[in-house]
């Protein structure tokens, strides 16, 4: 924690942590977690040379006790990850669209930190699975830290929240046999048609990333942008990698997964620390207002896409990577990304997975690293001050903002409101009813990903990759499968029936 503290303070200077020099003192003297010097920590007090411990061996409680906590919960999803530090810089002037202030002066930076993971697979998983990368960006802003924390696909599985635990669950183990299921997976997928879209991105060559510099990353939601004016606007947020997309082939990632596990975690960690700064460029995508109630389609569906040529990528700067963490644990392990994390400018839409994770991810991080994870140093937002009238709990770390008033209003000096940053009022209305989403067009763009995405070679990997996976499904699933890529295709739904035949499989002739 010092040390990530004494780098921030270095660099960018810090009033919203506590820092306190003595963590610097004395690094020669070993200690207990108190302070208290430690005379031996070669050996247990004992009764004799062959009796039994001591209670009061302070070294050896501190030693044990501490050890049999340092594992805090391993993240639900995203469990195994590799984080960097760098910066965001300004290229192109966007204050028409959004008022937030790192977006308001053209060669401007602003520190960030960015966690890439697997998202399926345990905390000791390989890195090179087939499975979708999580690419979460944490922006410390002087108005406070902006989380983008999105993914290197820019749609998802499920559009309604409800499906989330379930559709992870199909990604963990079978509670009975404690084992990964293929019938769990696409008994899922072909019940729900919504995930074809995400499921063929997953199959595709994009499925298995050479490592965490060689691919893209989106905001996949839909956001909202208000300018000083409180004019506003939808907005797609797109992070093109300047290395080159680059995939690992089905047998080299196989061969890599024995090999060398934390492939993706040694290249980003390599590459930093040889001077090779890894760097995506910044898009955005936007949507007036008018446009998105006219749009053939939801807007607000993360299963798809905005159409390149009808909104088209617009410039906006670079993130840089350039420091390695100097503690895994502190900075990476630690960190914490959440979509409620937003700062005036950058708001979030009826998007309806947008809206639940605003509350699931800040609840998750409060469950695994407390209530007050923000005031660990690398989630600190230590660019601004921070004053509210929330107090207590378990590690807070700082001065509980000592005196000061702990309830509003009051008239004791406590920090007022800044009308300012309200977000502009927006017309909601409708019927409350549980509105079921299966059939929105779940296959359009699907074909358009098949048709005109993919090339032929794409094309006969990507089916390649379903066949070996789905092959070993039960036979009323691969069925179910096979009429779900007919929708999307039907000679992309054919040559999946032809290759599972070739597998053995007795699907009906009729498909």
């Amino acid at each position: 924690m010092g040390t990530v503290i004494k780098y921030l303070t270095a660099k960018y200077g810090c009033n919203g942590c506590l820092v306190d020099d003595l963590a610097f003192h004395d690094m020669e003297n070993l200690t207990l977690a108190s302070g208290t010097p430690v005379g031996d920590k070669l050996a247990s007090l004992t009764v004799g040379p062959r009796g039994p411990l001591l209670l009061t061996d302070t070294a050896l409680v501190d030693e044990l006790a501490h050890f049999d906590r340092e594992r805090i919960p391993e993240r639900v999803v995203h469990a195994k990850g590799a984080g960097a530090f760098g910066y965001f810089e300004l290229t192109h002037d966007i204050s028409k669209y959004t008022k937030a202030k790192l977006f308001n002066q053209v060669g401007k930076k602003t520190p960030i930190a960015i966690r890439f993971s697997t998202v399926g697979g345990e905390s000791g998983s390989a890195d090179t699975v087939r499975d979708p990368r999580g690419f979460a960006v944490k922006f410390y802003t002087e108005e406070g830290n902006w989380d983008l924390v999105g993914n290197n696909t820019p749609i998802f599985f499920v559009r309604d929240p409800i499906l989330f635990p379930s559709f992870i669950h199909t990604q963990k183990r079978n509670p009975a046999t404690h084992l990964k299921d293929v019938n769990m997976v696409w008994d899922f997928f072909t019940l729900r048609p919504e995930s074809t879209h995400q499921a063929m991105f997953l199959f595709s060559d994009r499925g298995i990333p050479d490592g965490y510099r060689k691919m893209n990353g989106y905001g996949s939601h839909t956001f909202k942008l208000v300018n000083d004016k409180n004019e506003v606007v939808y907005c797609k947020f797109h992070m093109k990698t300047a290395q080159g997309i680059k995939n690992l082939p089905v047998d080299k990632a196989e061969q890599i997964s024995a090999q060398d596990p934390d492939y993706s975690i040694r290249d980003l960690y390599n590459a930093i620390a040889n001077g090779d700064y890894p760097k995506w460029n910044f898009f955005i995508q936007v949507m007036t207002v008018a446009q998105a109630e006219k749009n053939k389609f939801n807007p607000f569906d993360v299963t798809k896409v905005w159409s390149h040529k009808e909104f088209p990528l617009i410039p906006v700067g670079q993130l840089v990577l350039d420091r390695n963490p100097t503690n895994y644990f502190a900075e990476v392990e630690q960190i914490a990304f959440a979509p409620s994390h937003l700062v005036p400018g950058i708001e979030a839409s009826p998007d309806k997975m947008l809206q639940a994770r605003i509350f699931s991810y800040a609840d998750t991080h409060r469950h695994r690293l407390g209530v007050n994870y923000q005031q660990i140093p690398v989630n600190c937002p230590y660019r601004t001050t921070v004053r509210n009238y929330q107090r207590d709990g378990p590690m807070n770390v700082t001065n509980n903002q000592a005196g000061a008033p702990n309830y509003y209003p009051n008239s004791f000096s406590g920090p007022e409101q800044v009308p300012s940053v309200e977000p502009p009022p927006y017309k909601a209305s409708g019927d409350v009813l549980r509105y079921n989403t299966a059939d929105d067009d779940n296959f359009t763009q699907p074909g358009i990903f098949w048709s005109q995405t993919l090339n032929d070679a794409e094309r006969e990997r990507l089916v390649c990759n379903i066949v070996g996976h789905l092959k070993d499904a039960a036979i009323f699933i691969q069925e179910r499968a096979v009429k779900n890529f007919c929708q999307v295709n039907p000679d992309f739904g054919r040559r999946v029936a032809d290759g599972l035949r070739k597998h053995g499989s007795h699907i009906s002739a009729k498909i």
